[in-house]
């Protein structure tokens, strides 16, 4: 059962001035929402760096690998 389903069952069993408060206190939250400034908009990750005009392919970052790693001591004797 949603949240909605669940509250409209709810206020089903409230007497009606009960029934009333829960309204008038909704269309209070809903104004205040409707009040609010949105938020700015959400950049992805790789749209925050867009203006870098950092285009790195698969092969950079291969390369990058074997010169950080070349070196790397692969068999380790104990």
């Amino acid at each position: 059962m949603s949240i909605v389903e669940e509250l409209v069952e709810t206020v089903k069993r409230l007497p009606r001035d009960k029934q009333l408060r829960v309204r008038a206190l909704a269309m209070q939250l809903q104004s205040e929402a409707d009040a609010e400034p949105p938020g700015p908009p959400f950049k992805s990750f790789l749209g925050a760096l867009a203006h870098l005009h950092c285009d790195i392919s698969e092969e950079d970052i291969d390369q990058a690998r074997r010169e950080m790693w070349g070196n790397f001591p692969r068999d380790i004797e104990l």
